[in-house]
């Protein structure tokens, strides 16, 4: 895995390519020989004398002393002054992302100003103009280097910090659609034991809590040999129960786990590999798992579905069928998904989540995912192989019953 440290070092090395490449293309276009000024240029500074002045004692960059003009004669002089400036602004790129002097100062606002100052009185508005031009395409390059750089040591840091894991089981009895169901018996034991067992067995889960608000799922919980914490009853929904979780219980964690309560077959395997999924996007807040949808399960409302961009990530999470051709009925060949009920959170960004408002998209659907995608975050999504079957309504028992008989498939 690539350091926080070796990112930002290529980082800053494309910046300095890329503001040469400019530099080299500006100068192609405005520094070209005018024989009939030969004789004033020789009275200019050279190219090195203005190089030297570029910068001070301290390393500290400063404005060059003069910019050549039309009548330099050799594109090399050209080149060696904004090499010079380029210098300069690696300079301040290196600061900016911990690598320079201690004690360096940034450019203050003004160091524009004072490199274009520099422009001889006799200078063409063409050449002024082409000049700036010149000086802004190597700093824009610049600048998209440093940005680069930060983003590279921040998402080093990120896979790198994204170490302790907690899976947490939400569970609360008040449900609209199934009264009681955590506690409903499957195959002799309640369905929420068959999904603590299964979570107990993912190899990236360093502990697995359920969080209740419900003092008869806690003592069914603590009797199968569950740890339990109590939550608030004002809960929206379970990523607002896993967020206050985390803040109650004791320890620091890296990636919260939000494993449905009405899971009571699902793979340790898909847990392991959501993990693995958020680990390896630091640019995404959290990540989540989809399979494929089966063309009878399309119209129901309780099968959210999921449509996913070119590098995995979620564009959107419905109940009803996405995409949706314009004959309105699904089509046989396309490759719907199907979105499982589960969620792995960077924990600081758990935090956050459960600060805020529920939007628009999230009230309609009733899809806690959607508050992360309307406040414009990104949710990798990876696709397993292992279908969900989740527990919606009392009707949905007997079928669980019947997939435990035939090994849980």
């Amino acid at each position: 895995m690539q350091s926080s440290g070796s990112a930002a070092s290529l980082a800053l090395a494309v910046t300095t390519a890329g503001a040469a490449a400019a530099a080299v293309v500006a100068c192609r276009l405005l520094f070209s020989p005018a024989p009939a000024a030969a004789a004033e240029a020789a009275s200019e500074p050279s190219p090195a004398e203005a190089a030297a002045d570029s910068h001070t004692e301290s390393g500290t960059a400063t404005a060059p002393s003069r910019i050549p003009n039309s009548s330099d004669t050799s594109l090399s002089s050209a080149l060696e002054w904004l090499a010079s400036a380029a210098s300069g602004i690696k300079d301040h790129a290196e600061r900016l992302v911990g690598r320079g002097k201690a004690g360096a100062d940034a450019p203050d606002s003004g160091s524009l100003d004072a490199i274009l100052s520099c422009l001889p009185e006799g200078y063409s508005l063409a050449g002024k103009a082409a000049t700036a031009a010149a000086i802004a395409a190597a700093a824009v390059v610049a600048v998209g280097g440093t940005a680069l750089a930060i983003r590279a040591a921040v998402g080093a840091s990120r896979r790198k910090r994204r170490q302790r894991v907690i899976g947490i089981i939400p569970a609360r009895f008040a449900s609209s659609r199934f009264v009681g169901k955590p506690l409903a018996l499957i195959a002799g034991q309640p369905m929420i034991q068959h999904t603590w067992e299964r979570a107990k067995l993912a190899q990236t889960l360093d502990r697995v809590v359920v969080a209740t608000d419900d003092e008869r799922i806690a003592r069914c919980c603590e009797g199968f040999g569950a740890e339990v914490i109590m939550t608030s009853a004002a809960c929206s929904n379970g990523s607002e129960r896993c967020a206050e979780a985390v803040e109650k219980l004791k320890g620091k964690w890296d990636v919260v786990v939000n494993i449905q309560g009405d899971e009571p077959l699902i793979d340790p395997a898909t847990i392991d590999a959501v993990v693995i999924a958020l680990r390896e996007a630091p640019e995404a807040v959290a990540a989540t798992a989809v399979a494929d949808l089966k063309a009878a399960s399309a119209p129901d409302p309780n099968r959210v579905k999921c449509v996913v961009d070119n590098r995995g990530f979620a564009l959107y999470f419905s109940r009803a069928l996405i995409p949706h051709n314009r004959d309105g009925v699904p089509h046989p060949g396309f490759p719907y998904m199907l979105h499982l009920g589960l969620q792995a959170y960077d924990a600081a960004f758990l935090a956050h989540y459960r600060a805020s408002e529920a939007g628009r998209l999230e009230e309609e659907e009733q899809l806690e995912q959607l508050r992360m995608l309307e406040q414009g975050h990104r949710v990798k999504v990876v696709k397993v192989a292992h279908a969900a079957h989740g527990v919606d309504v009392p009707g949905d028992v007997k079928r669980i019953e019947e997939l435990l008989l035939r090994g849980g498939r």
